[in-house]
């Protein structure tokens, strides 16, 4: 259940604000370019992290005014009104002594706050932050990037909502579909395009490097050493904040939600409450399976909005059954493609190729596949880790009717009839090092399973086991009787998870 949303009012502006948690501490987040509370907790990356923070502290969450669920501005409000929001919304919720995580755009105005009010700032935390934008009197070698960095935003506000924001903040999403439309829709929804791009031009105009030396609370700078505020930025904001303390982490990712997540946040739990409490990930050996239609943008245009949407409904249903067929769980569809995993690689190439070869004859289309066995990080039912990267850039780079596999697959079933046909080395997007892959094929005896006898109100299921029949029955009651059919899937659902518990 997400938290409840209040409002604070500064003036006549009410500004929304959302609080979860009961830890010993206050902290506040102050976000960064545009936010929107509500779909903080629609986002499974998002809501993790907010999670995590929750889990040590009375977490405070608030969208700028002129954004998300704030009321608009007609412009672009002064720092002081904005350092008068965040001060608005503490004192709604009782907060007397906070915590500040300030990140990007939200560092400056938690710096100013922090250097304001001393006495009700318990500590400072800043990540991918800036007292201001490289200048001819501030580091200004760096020019060169800040005007690549404006450019960029040109492209994003021109194409504000389409997710062009994962281009530059987080690089190494950027090919992933489904996070592109989360971001397009979260773009859309928590600024304007005339306000995103009027926050942009007071960040470049926002200047508290004179108040650096007069912060005097605790201060933790946190900054990955590849994102898009040049990591020299962080160092010298950290050298002019007395005692404060820089902690650099690997990443590219200027969002504090995405990439390696886990460093950073038990940098600021350890910062925070003085003792970092360990935090037990799953972690399993995994196999994992991408398809992608092949050319799925040129066809979406010619087919059209509705024929394109009873293609992906037809395509998600083959990559269900082959997924279903050969033992492995459909972890989410891509928009064009799909994640599942598997105990094994066998059952993960068996059904990559049942997946490519049925669909030209099933769907009149070409997918790639590919698969890839590596150490993942188990969140839910979702997967993470830098293994869930390989495996998708290994499918970007089959041919349409291809299983490419990794040499770590290729090991794995050495024995089986499967067949593979070396592609070479291959440099990866995002990934260190040179990669073997390999082309899988059937062997001599085939590497699908035959199904069992059809099962009679489901032909073409794989409805060998009675919970499946008893879903079989299930459907073929529903299409008499909808609320009889209601109350035995609800019946199933409960004994099918507690099985799996």
């Amino acid at each position: 259940m997400r938290p409840k949303t209040g409002y604070a009012r500064n003036g006549g502006v009410r500004i929304a604000y959302q609080v979860v948690g009961d830890g010993p501490i206050d902290l506040v987040m102050t976000p960064g370019y545009v936010s929107h509370l509500d779909l903080w907790w629609m986002l499974p990356e998002t809501t993790r992290f907010m999670q995590r923070l929750a889990s040590f502290s009375r977490l405070i969450l608030y969208d700028k005014r002129g954004t998300g669920l704030s009321d608009p501005a007609p412009g672009l409000p002064a720092m002081d009104e904005r350092m008068e929001d965040l001060h608005a919304v503490l004192d709604a919720v009782g907060s007397e002594h906070t915590a500040l995580f300030g990140f990007s755009e939200g560092g400056p105005l938690s710096m100013l706050y922090a250097a304001t009010y001393p006495e009700r700032t318990t500590a400072l935390t800043l990540f991918g932050s800036f007292p201001r934008y490289p200048g001819p009197d501030y580091l200004p070698h760096l020019i060169p990037l800040v005007e690549e960095v404006v450019a960029t935003f040109d492209d994003i506000h021109e194409h504000w909502g389409e997710g062009r924001m994962l281009d530059l903040f987080a690089p190494d999403h950027a090919d992933d579909i489904a996070m592109r439309e989360s971001v397009g829709l979260y773009e859309r929804l928590a600024a304007s395009p005339a306000m995103a791009n009027a926050l942009l031009q007071g960040a470049m105009k926002m200047d508290v490097t004179h108040v650096l030396s007069s912060i005097n609370c605790p201060t933790l700078v946190l900054h990955r050493s590849e994102e898009a505020v040049p990591l020299e930025i962080a160092r010298d904001m950290a050298g002019r904040i007395p005692g404060a303390q820089l902690r650099e982490l690997p990443g590219t990712s200027h969002l504090p939600w995405l990439g390696e997540t886990e460093p950073l946040l038990d940098s600021l739990e350890e910062f925070l409450t003085g003792a970092q409490v360990p935090h037990e990930v799953d972690r399993a050996l995994v196999t994992l399976l991408f398809t992608d239609i092949v050319g799925s943008t040129d066809l979406a245009g010619r087919l059209g909005d509705g024929r394109w949407r009873s293609l992906l409904e037809r395509h998600d249903a083959l990559v269900r059954r082959e997924v279903a067929r050969a033992g492995g769980m459909l972890v989410k569809s891509l928009g064009d493609g799909a994640l599942a995993r598997f105990d094994g690689p066998a059952r993960a190439i068996r059904a990559a190729l049942g997946i490519v070869d049925s669909a030209p004859d099933e769907l009149g289309i070409e997918i790639r596949a590919g698969v890839h066995t590596g150490e993942c990080e188990l969140l839910g039912e979702d997967v993470g880790g830098l293994a869930v990267h390989l495996g998708a850039r290994i499918a970007a780079q089959a041919r349409g009717g291809e299983v490419l596999v990794s040499a770590a697959v290729r090991d794995l079933v050495l024995g089986s009839p499967i067949s593979f046909e070396d592609r070479g080395l291959h440099d990866l997007k995002g990934v260190p090092g040179r990669w073997q892959l390999l082309a899988a094929t059937e062997g001599e005896s085939g590497v699908r399973v035959p199904p069992p006898a059809a099962y009679a109100v489901a032909p073409n299921a794989l409805a060998s086991t009675a919970s499946d029949r008893a879903v079989a029955r299930v459907a073929k009651v529903g299409r008499a009787s909808p609320r009889l059919s209601a109350h035995l899937g609800l019946a199933l659902r409960r004994t099918l998870r507690a099985r799996s518990t």
